[in-house]
């Protein structure tokens, strides 16, 4: 090794060493690892952390050994302000050669041998690559336990949230959810991924659980709301019953109006739920239950309620429907006489058969809508010159 390439060589060694010390330093106040490194462990992440923490070891055993080659050599460098032949030779030995010294380890006692252990010898640039294959096993641990931790205990600690509103929810409505089962379920989620956080996935519980508990909590929440607006929520459901009530009357006006003119099947008849809503109302009044079965039992009286009278108004449109469709028939076989009479044929004596069969079916009272409209069909064709 040249002069100038020793020099060259040892500041690029002395980079290197402040670099890699950096790293080290860094490495040990990284939040991950001052969390692990006092944590109670246990499964697979106790046994990866116990390799990392064995590679960790030899890694700073390692950098003190190269770091003592650095350090000589540059005391080496120092003694005088041109490298001489003897000085250089060194410098050439321990920048160039295999200077690093890696002591033979300890080994239990079933593990050793009466004959001398040898010491390992690297140059720096195996050390370096010793000490890199380290550092990457203990920060490869590091990672994967960061990302567990980094993606499941946000989201515990939301569901925990959750656990703590309908605790809150609970005590307002002074009823209890019956939620011990999950809440110990939770502890053991969290037990685990922070004991744990390597072995088996706890995603999937985590998130049935965050479901259940958010399902429990927007039930508390309506019921507590429901206990405070039930007596205006009841004036409301009352008026709605009200609007059913009127709803149905007008189905049943409409029913009887139209039957003695149209033909209608039994099942027309209009059949009134409000007396069975009113019924629920009464029974929801003394019922015993929890807030919670009562939200739900008043939401869906409301909603029954709400359509019914829909329903009943929908029937009313569509028998009061069926007097426009007989108007509407009426009217397109007047047309269609009128069409028959400029081609010639108001006397032929099928199409006037045709004619009077479908007059007749839509002056019947009641009227037969679905005889009715084939007929005036069958007409409209004969006079298109369709088959008949």
């Amino acid at each position: 090794m040249s002069r100038e390439g020793a020099e060259h060589a040892l500041r690029a060694r002395a980079d290197e060493r402040d670099r890699i010390s950096g790293d080290l330093l860094d490495l040990e106040s990284h939040t991950t690892y001052q969390l692990i490194k006092g944590a109670s462990l246990r499964g697979a992440t106790e046994r990866r952390w116990a390799a990392a923490q064995e590679a960790l070891t030899a890694l700073w055993s390692l950098n003190d050994a190269y770091r003592a080659v650095l350090r000589e050599a540059e005391e080496v460098r120092a003694a005088r302000a041109r490298l001489g032949a003897e000085q250089l030779a060194r410098l050439t030995e321990l920048l160039g050669g295999a200077s690093v010294v890696v002591r033979a380890a300890a080994k239990p006692v079933e593990q050793r041998s009466l004959l001398p252990q040898a010491d390992e010898r690297l140059t720096l640039d195996e050390a370096v690559t010793r000490m890199d294959t380290a550092f990457r096993e203990v920060t490869g641990a590091l990672n994967d336990v960061d990302a567990v931790w980094g993606s499941v205990l946000p989201r515990l600690d939301d569901t925990e949230a959750d656990l703590r509103r309908i605790r809150e929810l609970e005590r307002e409505l002074g009823e209890a959810a019956g939620l011990a089962g999950q809440e110990a379920e939770l502890r053991r989620i969290r037990a685990a991924v922070v004991e744990d956080p390597l072995g088996p996935p706890v995603e999937q519980d985590l998130d049935r659980l965050a479901r259940l508990l958010a399902g429990a909590r927007a039930e508390l929440e309506l019921a507590l709301v429901v206990k405070d607006e039930y007596a205006r929520r009841r004036e409301n459901l009352v008026a709605e019953l009200d609007r059913v009530r009127a709803a149905e009357s007008e189905a049943r006006l409409a029913h009887g109006a139209v039957v003695v003119k149209i033909a209608l099947p039994p099942q027309a008849q209009p059949r009134s739920r409000v007396e069975g809503l009113a019924g629920a109302l009464d029974a929801l009044d003394v019922a015993a239950d929890a807030w919670v079965q009562r939200a739900k039992r008043l939401a869906a009286l409301e909603e029954n309620a709400r359509k019914a009278a829909e329903q009943a108004l929908a029937t009313a449109k569509a028998l009061y429907g069926l007097v426009g469709r007989r108007d509407e028939l009426r009217g397109r076989l007047g047309a269609c006489q009128v069409m028959a009479v400029r081609k010639g044929l108001a006397e032929d004596p099928a199409a006037m058969e045709l004619y009077e069969r479908a007059r007749t079916l839509l002056w019947s009272a009641p009227c037969d809508l679905t005889r009715a409209a084939t007929a005036v069909e069958n007409y409209q064709r004969a006079i298109s010159g369709g088959k008949r």
